[in-house]
């Protein structure tokens, strides 16, 4: 069992980096220290008090990445109430059934997402805070704003707030501490209860092996409303005691190669899709012309051009990286098998909300190509329903890190959690003996063709999303027929004065050559151009169920 209380790991780290910058606005370059971000969270407490918040009581949390976020949900957590972390992408119906759902009864809210709900129905909700300045936007009755709590805390704390002031609730690790919504690629949301064991499973897990080490910077771009970034970016490098550089903004190519040249991380989160883009944008285009294929059969000139293209790779990350640990979806093999023959500081983990998020994860030193890592110390692993010629099955685990259940969904917890405990992925994969997993699909949109193949409509999506003028994609089935969905690069198309008719040209022409690379039975019969990118996740996968 997890021996390390989730609250304690928190006061533990305000106590030790009391001086040290927790929390970085990029780009305003706003910096609050951890003694800073510990103050508030006293403050915020004070305003739970006078509203008359209660132990386990649900807190919606919605908005952008900002260290006002972070310290909401210090303060929830640590206050003993429950965060309910709410994408701030998501549709006002959204929120609103998740706001309904999660039986939440107070809210922080950026202000114009508020704006756009304000006219819908919130019955629950007694009060909605600002996250831009905690105050008050909405209330059911007299509530007590935060300007209410200066007095208090002034008489609460006459000497201001020191390390000694902090006393957390003594809250066992198996109460529930987060209610996180998924957005996932072939259904509907579900509110995955997480404990504070398996939130205190992953931090734990993420100092043991030093993913992150004290006085760390990161660039944090990935939603803290994901579990991914909200486990590593956002909880560990606080209990940890880095410095945050939390991207406020819409995280574009140009500011997070300005972040990265003015922070200098030590290490990365990112998902897939960062990665891909770098290589489809900047590599592919010139090493595949003619030139560079015979110079990468040269053996001491191909080392040359791998060590050039990875200091140059290095240097776009701020130079300082030990390592760029991919999450979140599955990486295209073609990118991963490029990065690594460059012996670039990559690793691929796997996770799932339902795990907070980790399963697996390897050191990039140590990781094996096309896996994505070894089975957590505190997991357990193994493969069911194999199929007998290939040894691929559903992936199972159990362990530390895993939630509670679906929130008043008993249903869906029961089909997930079988009765020893294991919980079944909807992945499909082999596992070696070292605990190692080999990820192959998903079972949800695995395709069976009308002879009885199995197909991976991601393996052969990996291989078009490479070809010349394709943005995204997606594989789906038509009767007897399989069809590819295109989003090109229309910003692409638009410098090169590419028009309509060239562009059906040019994706018969890549509809063609995928056919060259891919089994008979997996070829593609026709295609479809969309005008529009595809709905996604918060981690950028595309919600196939919306597609089929």
């Amino acid at each position: 069992m997890i021996k390390e209380n989730l609250l304690k790991l928190f006061a533990d780290s305000f106590k030790q980096n009391w001086d040290y910058a927790a929390f970085t606005d990029y780009p305003e370059n706003t910096t609050l220290r951890y003694s800073q971000v510990a103050t508030e969270i006293a403050r915020l407490h004070i305003l739970f008090e006078l509203n008359g918040i209660s132990e386990g009581d649900k807190i919606a949390l919605i908005g952008k990445n900002s260290a006002n976020w972070c310290i909401i949900y210090l303060a929830t957590i640590t206050y003993g109430a429950v965060i309910v972390p709410v994408l701030h992408e998501f549709n006002p119906s959204d929120i609103m059934y998740i706001i309904e759902h999660s039986d939440s009864t107070h809210a922080f809210a950026d202000m114009a997402i508020w704006n756009k709900l304000e006219n819908k129905k919130h019955n629950l909700l007694k009060s909605v805070f600002s996250i831009n300045d905690f105050s008050l936007l909405y209330s059911q009755s007299q509530v007590l704003a935060y300007a209410n709590c200066e007095n208090i805390f002034a008489e609460k704390f006459p000497n201001g707030f020191q390390k000694s002031d902090i006393k957390y609730l003594q809250r066992d690790n198996s109460c529930l501490v987060s209610l996180n919504y998924t957005s996932g690629t072939t259904g509907y949301s579900k509110g995955v209860m997480l404990s504070g064991n398996a939130l205190a499973g992953n931090i734990t897990f993420g100092i043991e092996t030093q993913i992150l080490q004290p006085k760390y910077k990161l660039v944090a771009f990935l939603p803290f409303a994901h579990s991914y970034g909200c486990a590593f970016d956002f909880l560990t490098a606080t209990v940890v005691g880095c410095n945050i550089f939390i991207i406020t903004k819409i995280p574009t190519p140009q500011l997070l190669l300005e972040a990265f040249e003015f922070v200098h991380p030590n290490v990365v989160f990112s998902v897939p899709m960062i990665i891909e883009k770098i290589y489809q944008k900047k590599i592919f285009p010139t090493i595949s012309k003619p030139i560079f294929k015979i110079l990468f059969s040269i053996p001491l000139i191909n080392s040359i051009l791998k060590n050039k293209i990875r200091k140059s790779l290095t240097g776009a990350f701020g130079g300082n990286i030990f390592q760029v640990i991919i999450g979140g979806a599955a990486m295209n093999a073609e990118v991963e098998d490029f990065f690594l023959k460059i012996h670039f500081p990559m690793t691929i983990g796997y996770g799932m909300t339902e795990c907070a998020p980790l399963i697996s994860y390897t050191v990039f030193s140590e990781f094996v190509p096309t896996s994505c890592g070894k089975i957590l110390p505190k997991m357990e692993v193994k493969i069911i329903d194999k199929n007998p010629e290939t040894g691929n099955g559903e992936v199972c685990v159990r362990g530390e890190n895993l939630m509670l259940g679906y929130y008043k969904n008993k249903q869906a917890t029961d089909e997930s959690i079988d009765n020893e405990g294991w919980f079944h992925t909807g992945d499909l994969g082999t596992v070696s003996e070292d605990g190692t997993i080999f990820l192959r699909g998903r079972s949800k949109t695995m395709i069976l063709n009308s002879n009885g193949q199995n197909i991976y409509p991601e393996e052969i999506e990996a291989k078009l999303s490479l070809m010349p003028y394709v943005s995204e994609c997606l594989i789906v089935k038509r009767g007897k027929k399989l069809v590819a969905l295109i989003f090109p690069d229309y910003e692409e198309l638009t410098e090169r004065y590419i028009d309509k008719d060239m562009l059906n040209v040019l994706m018969e022409i890549n509809r063609i050559e995928l056919n060259t690379q891919v089994a008979k039975y997996e070829q593609i019969a026709y295609l479809e151009i969309r005008e529009n990118e595809f709905e996604k996740t918060p981690k950028k996968s595309i919600k196939r169920f919306l597609y089929k």
